[in-house]
């Protein structure tokens, strides 16, 4: 039996459960032969299997990381795709494989920013949690993607900054640390209520490093 007949497109609901369902599956068997299936399937003629199968593929990612890892040269082509669906979720799935698999996350950086320069809002975020994540793996990453990640964090719209310092915060480390708090401290006068309170703990994160 097909994997892609427990798709919720397939069983005709409108919601994400079936999706997740099959994720929980997948990952608890460490189903690599579905899950193949499913990966394929991204390049399925039918919209509505492409975005169900990226669905499945995150939220098996979400459980089990190493799991979708041999599929992120395919996550990254899902970057330059027209359908935004298929965009910030190739981008979401990125940011669970590079925690097992930074190295192959990283040959795709000049692509992760694009996308990020030009997505949507759920893209941007996991774009700045793909890069953090492949940012804490070595100093090479790190002295590549650093300095972009302060770079954003000090330009982005208030109403990111908490959110984005948070999703940066993996790549901090006691030799950057100054660099991550000193851009957040220019960017508190921007922030007040519960934003600024989250700012400021994430900080305080950094400065235990």
């Amino acid at each position: 039996m097909t994997v892609l007949n427990r798709l919720a497109f397939a069983l005709k609901h409108r919601d994400e459960v079936p999706n997740q369902e099959l994720a929980r599956d997948l990952a608890v068997k460490k189903d690599k032969a579905g899950i193949r299936e499913v990966a394929e399937n991204l390049w399925n003629k039918d919209k509505n299997i492409q975005a169900d199968c990226i669905k499945v593929l995150y939220e098996v990612g979400y459980i089990e990381p190493k799991l979708i890892a041999p599929f992120v040269d395919d996550f990254a082509k899902l970057l330059k795709s027209r359908n935004n669906r298929l965009v910030w979720g190739g981008m979401t799935a990125l940011a669970e494989a590079a925690k097992p698999n930074p190295d192959s996350v990283f040959a795709h950086l000049d692509a992760i920013k694009k996308a990020k320069e030009t997505g949507s809002v759920i893209t941007v975020d996991n774009s700045i949690s793909a890069l953090a994540i492949t940012a804490s793996a070595n100093k090479n990453y790190s002295e590549a993607i650093f300095p972009y990640l302060l770079k954003h964090l000090s330009t982005c719209r208030p109403k990111e900054v908490p959110q984005h310092a948070e999703r940066t915060l993996p790549a901090v480390n006691k030799s950057n640390k100054d660099a991550f708090i000193k851009v957040l401290t220019r960017r508190l006068e921007d922030l007040n209520g519960g934003g600024l309170a989250r700012v400021k703990k994430v900080m305080k994160q950094a400065s235990n490093l």
